[in-house]
């Protein structure tokens, strides 16, 4: 009974002189060289990527280097452009969403109700993906006669056509490449479609099928 006494006060004590071992500092260490000081600590990055006030939401998506050239890319490349990505955007003319729509041109694509697809980001990314299909059916000799050959010193490509009818509307983009470049609309806020053609020009939109008759269905 005395052995197990004994046993219960030196083990409990032996643990306790081992961690006080561990926990104690080394005093061959030298601090210097672990010192803060002259180090720049005072760093800044913006509030809408740090996100530093409470309940603060950032309202719209970063753009991506990293999509590179794909067809991605494309989309939000210029959807940064149109609106920093944000879906539930009003710009000053009426134009909605991320990707700016007018509300003439949502009903050539079926869509009725500005309100509806204002909130409603799935409608939105078909739409932009319809009205590129009939833009690219509208301007589909265009892009065969212009592609690859420099007009106003751009180098016409597939997307930067697309991205220029998405901007001002097909017809705008035809007359552009069929004056060779004398005709070059702009809109209320000076993009052009020349603007447009070399700042979207060579992503890949292989995929969108030209439809004369695309519409949006959720």
């Amino acid at each position: 009974m005395i052995k197990n006494s004994v046993k219960s006060i030196v083990i409990p004590f032996s643990i306790c002189v081992l961690m006080a071992l561990a926990l104690y500092p080394n005093a061959s260490l030298n601090p210097d060289m672990y010192s803060t000081e002259g180090l720049i600590l005072d760093y800044n990055i913006s509030e809408e990527v740090a996100m530093i006030n409470e309940g603060h939401n950032v309202k719209y998506n970063l753009f991506t280097p990293h999509l590179g050239k794909s067809f991605e890319g494309f989309k939000e490349a210029l959807a940064f452009k149109e609106s920093r990505g944000d879906y539930f955007t009003v710009n000053t003319l009426g134009y909605l969403g991320k990707y700016q729509f007018g509300a003439e041109t949502l009903k050539v694509i079926g869509i009725y109700n500005p309100n509806q697809f204002l909130y409603n980001p799935e409608l939105q990314e078909k739409a932009f993906i319809a009205n590129a299909e009939r833009n690219k059916w509208v301007l589909r000799k265009d892009i065969k006669r212009f592609e690859g050959k420099k007009i106003a010193g751009v180098k016409v490509t597939e997307s930067g056509i697309l991205a220029a009818a998405h901007l001002a509307g097909p017809g705008s983009v035809k007359k552009f490449l069929r004056s060779y470049g004398v005709n070059n609309l702009s809109d209320a806020y000076g993009s052009s479609v020349r603007y447009y053609m070399k700042k979207f020009s060579g992503y890949d939109t292989s995929m969108i099928t030209p439809d004369k008759k695309a519409r949006v269905t959720l």
